[in-house]
Parts: C-alpha cells; sequence; structure tokens
C-alpha cells in the first residue's frame, strides 16, 4: 500500500535534490516518490517532497514562486555564480557601502528578462548546459522572462557581503542576481551561501531534517511529518463530495458542484483527508476530474 503524502525536508547543504528524494524513499519505504523544485547541492532549506499518489500533484507546482535568504560575496566572480566555483575575475579589494547596493537592488525587482548561469540546468540541444560547461564549451544561453518580487538587502558581519531576503518566480536564479549585482558595480561578485525559506504555500517552519525522519519512523510516530491534504494548494477551494459524486469522479464523469460558479479549478475530498482528484470546470457549475487519485482498484477513466 502507497504512502500518500507531501513532506517538507530541511535540505543539508553538499546533498543535492536527487540525494535527499532518494535517502527519503529507503527511511519511509516509499518507492514512488519527487521533489517540487531543484535546489543546487550548496543551498540549504525547504525541499518540498511528494510520496505515492501524490505524485500526481507535481503538475501543479511547475511555476510556484520561491523565497530565499542568503549572503553575496563581493570582490570577485566565479564562473558557476556561485561559492563552489573558481574565481573567473581578479580579486579586488572591496568594502560594502549598504545604502549603495540596497539602491542598486531595487532596480533588480520587477519582472526582468534574466540570462540563466552557464552552469545552469538549462538544455542546449537537450544536453544541460552546466555538463557542456564542464568540458569548456561555450554555449549560446537564452534569456528567460522571471520576476523578482521583493529583494531586501542588510548589512553582514564580513565587510565585503551583504545578506538578503528574496521572493521571486519560478525559474529565477538567485545566484544570477548576485553575479549581475558585481558586474554594476564593477568588483565582481557571487553567492556565498543560500537558504530556501518558501516553495509555493510551504515554509521553513514546516521542514524537517533527514535526521528528524529517520527518528519518527523508527518511534512510530509519522503522523506529525507529513502536511495535512487539506492544507495542500490552499488557492483552490474545497468540497467533501458524497458517496455517489465520489462514484461519478473516480468513473471520470463530470459532477455540479453548484457552490463554485466561479472557481476553475476545485479539490474533491472524500471525508476529510482523503483527496479524490482535482476537479476543472467546463460550464457553469459543471466540473470535468482533470487529476483522479488512483484507488487499489482504480475505475475505468473514460
Amino acid at each position: 500500500m502507497s504512502l500518500d503524502a507531501v513532506i517538507v525536508i530541511d535540505k543539508p547543504s553538499t546533498w543535492t535534490s536527487h540525494d535527499v528524494v532518494s535517502r527519503l524513499r529507503r527511511i519511509l519505504s516509499e518507492r514512488s516518490a519527487g521533489h517540487l523544485g531543484t535546489l543546487d547541492p550548496m543551498a540549504t532549506g525547504v525541499l518540498p517532497v511528494v510520496l505515492g499518489r501524490y505524485t500526481r500533484l507535481a503538475q501543479f507546482y511547475n511555476h510556484s514562486n520561491k523565497s530565499y535568504e542568503g549572503e553575496i560575496r563581493f570582490g570577485f566572480a566565479t564562473d558557476t555564480y556561485d561559492a563552489e566555483g573558481e574565481p573567473s575575475t581578479a580579486p579586488q579589494e572591496f568594502q560594502v557601502n549598504l545604502e549603495e547596493i540596497q539602491k542598486l537592488g531595487r532596480e533588480f525587482v520587477g519582472p526582468q528578462q534574466q540570462m540563466p548561469p552557464p552552469f545552469s540546468a538549462k538544455k542546449i540541444n537537450g544536453v544541460p548546459a552546466y555538463k557542456l560547461a564542464r568540458k569548456k564549451v561555450e554555449v549560446e544561453l537564452k534569456p528567460s522572462s522571471v520576476e523578482v518580487f521583493s529583494l531586501a538587502i542588510s548589512a553582514a558581519d564580513a565587510p565585503d557581503r551583504i545578506r538578503f531576503h528574496s521572493h521571486v518566480s519560478s525559474g529565477t536564479y538567485i545566484r544570477a542576481i548576485a553575479h549581475d549585482l558585481g558586474q554594476r558595480l564593477g568588483c565582481g561578485a557571487h553567492l556565498a551561501s543560500l537558504r530556501r525559506t518558501g516553495v509555493a504555500e510551504f515554509t521553513i517552519e514546516q521542514a524537517h531534517t533527514l535526521e528528524a525522519v529517520e527518528t519518527a519512523v523508527a518511534a512510530g510516530n509519522t503522523d506529525a511529518l507529513f502536511i495535512h491534504p487539506r492544507r495542500v494548494l490552499p488557492e483552490l477551494p474545497s468540497v467533501t463530495a458524497n458517496d455517489e459524486t465520489v462514484a461519478y469522479i473516480r468513473n471520470g464523469r463530470s459532477v455540479n458542484l453548484p457552490e463554485f460558479s466561479k472557481a476553475k479549478f476545485v479539490k474533491v475530498f472524500a471525508g476529510q483527508a482523503e483527496i479524490v482528484c482535482i476537479a476543472q470546470r467546463i460550464a457553469g457549475t459543471l466540473f470535468h476530474p482533470k487529476l483522479v487519485m488512483p484507488t487499489d482498484q482504480p475505475a475505468i477513466v473514460r
């Protein structure tokens, strides 16, 4: 029987997102698992993982906004735009003028075309850019449409660094912001540390370390680890369906949900915690199942 759940992991530094998912599969004895947005190995923080049948919900998180905090170091740039790369400019003395950088940072807020870092997962003819960059192959990356909703800059402990908090759209590279700040100042810069504090509705306060998950599993006390299904996709309204409506949905039939005449999508539950489907409005108050959660005895969807 599958474990159908969403769990938020506090990803440790040096681990890839894939490493975390693989470890969770073993800890929770659940083969079906996937994360909702890659974090670079250097970064820590929020990594939501969907398990079991809930992996089908991942399609609704393809364009989720994200929040970060971290540090940017000025004085030299790197080829990866972060602290893991090799210096790509000569080092120089630099002391942060906080007011100047805060003023410059405000120019990065808003919709924009952002050039991805050479070491990124962007694909060139089907090959990730970072694989080509490692081979010193020059590639022509194209800018992407992103939006920086906020970028708050404050002083750091070291004179050549600043701290920041940022809220950005999906696809935004914080590394690229750090690099571009350095270019604008003429001194070079790179991302010194990064912690993701939010993805969509998931926050760092909900996150568990892998060690905490292991401890909870060993103690047989896992309920507190998982996000309650009613709190998943909170922007979609919810309805608890009766047995007849559930049967219709499981057979792929449209249903009437009269209280949702203006909603585009609705989460349909059987009871308090079982997601039956995500239904899409097709006309008036008529909704058709867009995504139906499989059951142990799946119905035929026509």
